[in-house]
C-alpha cells in the first residue's frame, strides 16, 4: 500500500488516516434472486478496491482515482445528496450520504476488479470506502449493516436497483469458502470450496462486452418479478414453489411467468449446489451451474452471443458446468472445469471468439479469499 498512500500524499498533502480493501466476488449460483429474499452462493475473489481515506478540516469531498489520475473531483458534504453532481464518484458519494458523514473528506481509490466484467467491482468500491469511513469515524456498524447501507447508496444514490449479494459477500467473504447467504436476513454460512484439492479449477471468463446496468434492463426484469410477486400475494418468490407457480400461471402475464420461474428455481438450485458441495459432488454442482445459464438465457433473456458462447464453448471441452454471471447482458462467464483442461479451454473459447468476430476474451482464475478489511495508517 505504499504507493497508495505516497499518491495520496502527493495529491492532497497530508497521509492518509485510513487504508482499506474490499474484493469483488464471482457467483456460483444465484442470480437475480437476492432481490427477492432469495439465497445466493457467492465467493470473493483475489482482485480488491482499495481506499486510502482522511478527514478534512473543512466541509469539502475530494475524490480521485489511481486509475484517472488527471481527475479530481471536488463537491461541499451539504451537497452530497441523491441527484447531485459525479460519475463513477457517485459511488463513493453515495455510501457517505448513505452512512451520514457530515465532515469534509480526502479519499483516493485504486483497484483491479475488473470493470463491467460481471465481478462486482461497484460493491468493491462501496465496501472499500464503507470500512474506511466505518474505523475512520468510529461509527461501530455491523457488517450486516453496512450491507444494507451499502445497497441503499447503489439503490438510491446512483440509481441501481440491486439486491444484497454483492455488498454482502464483499464485506462477509472467508478465504477458502463460498459464502451461502440468505438475502432476506443475511444470516450467512461458509461452505467449503476446495475445488483444487479435486483437480479442478473454476474459469472466469471476461467477455469483455461491456454492461451498464443502470440503463433499464436490469430494473425492467426485477420490476417484472416485483409485479408477479404482487399479483400472487405472495412476500416474495421465496414463498412459492414450482408447482405453485405453474397453478397460477394463468395470473401472470407470459414474461411475468419467466421472470418468476427463473427466480424459483434459481432459489432451488442453490439448495441442491450446498448439499453437493457437502459431499464434494462436483459433478452435481456443474449440472446445476448450466441448469443456471439456461434459465438465465432462455427465462430471464439477461444472456448474450457472447456469453452464450463461452459457455457453449467451455462445455465442449469438457468442462462440468458454466454460466454466465453477473447482471448479464455481457460481463463474465465461469466454468467449472478439471484443471488439466485450462489451457486448452482458454484456447477453444479464444478460437470461438475470433470465429464469431468478437472481442477477445480476457481469462481470471482465483481462489475464495477474505472479505473486507481496514486498518489506521501508521
Amino acid at each position: 500500500m505504499g504507493s497508495l498512500s505516497n499518491t495520496f500524499e502527493s495529491l492532497y498533502g497530508c497521509k492518509p488516516q485510513v487504508i482499506s480493501e474490499a474484493p469483488g466476488r464471482v457467483n456460483l449460483i444465484g442470480e437475480h434472486i437476492d432481490f427477492s429474499d432469495g439465497f445466493v452462493l457467492p465467493y470473493a475473489i483475489a482482485d480488491r478496491t482499495h481506499a486510502a481515506i482522511a478527514r478534512r478540516s473543512d466541509s469539502l469531498v475530494r475524490i480521485a482515482s489511481n486509475q484517472r489520475k488527471d481527475h479530481l473531483f471536488t463537491i461541499d458534504i451539504a451537497d452530497v445528496k441523491p441527484g447531485s453532481a459525479g460519475g463513477w464518484e457517485k459511488y463513493v458519494l453515495g455510501v457517505i450520504w448513505s452512512l451520514n458523514v457530515k465532515s469534509g473528506l480526502d479519499i483516493l481509490i485504486d483497484g483491479s476488479v475488473p470493470v463491467g466484467a460481471g465481478l462486482s467491482s461497484s460493491a468493491a468500491l462501496e465496501c472499500s470506502v464503507a470500512v474506511a469511513l466505518n474505523l475512520l469515524l468510529d461509527l461501530n456498524i455491523s457488517l450486516e449493516e453496512l450491507a444494507r447501507a451499502t445497497q441503499r447508496a447503489e439503490n438510491e444514490y446512483v440509481g441501481m436497483p440491486c439486491g444484497i449479494m454483492d455488498q454482502s459477500v464483499s464485506l462477509m467473504a472467508h478465504a477458502g469458502s463460498a459464502l451461502l447467504l440468505d438475502c432476506r436476513t443475511l444470516s450467512t454460512q461458509q461452505i467449503p470450496f476446495n475445488v483444487a484439492e479435486h483437480g479442478l479449477e473454476l474459469l472466469v471468463i471476461d467477455t469483455q462486452v461491456h454492461h451498464a446496468l443502470v440503463d433499464g434492463g436490469y430494473a425492467e426484469r426485477r420490476g417484472s418479478v416485483e409485479s408477479a410477486t404482487e399479483k400472487l400475494a405472495v412476500r416474495s418468490m421465496r414463498e412459492l414453489s414450482l408447482e405453485a407457480l405453474d397453478n397460477a400461471r394463468n395470473d401472470l402475464t407470459p414474461e411475468e411467468y419467466k421472470r418468476a420461474r427463473h427466480s424459483v428455481s434459481e432459489i432451488t438450485r442453490v439448495h441442491d449446489a450446498v448439499e453437493a458441495l457437502e459431499v464434494s459432488d462436483f459433478k452435481k454442482l456443474g449440472e446445476l451451474i448450466s441448469s443456471s445459464h439456461d434459465s438465465l438465457r432462455d427465462d430471464y433473456t439477461v444472456s448474450c452471443p457472447e456469453l452464450n458462447c463461452a459457455v457453449q464453448t467451455a462445455l465442449n471441452e469438457g468442462a462440468l458446468g458454466a454460466r454466465m454471471i453477473g447482471g448479464g447482458f455481457g460481463g463474465s462467464a465461469i466454468a467449472l472445469i478439471q484443471a488439466r483442461d485450462l489451457e486448452k479451454t482458454r484456447i477453444a473459447i479464444t478460437d470461438a471468439f475470433t470465429e464469431a468476430g468478437f472481442k477477445k476474451p480476457r481469462f481470471f482464475t482465483s481462489l475464495p479469499s477474505q472479505g473486507a478489511s481496514a486498518r489506521f495508517f501508521a
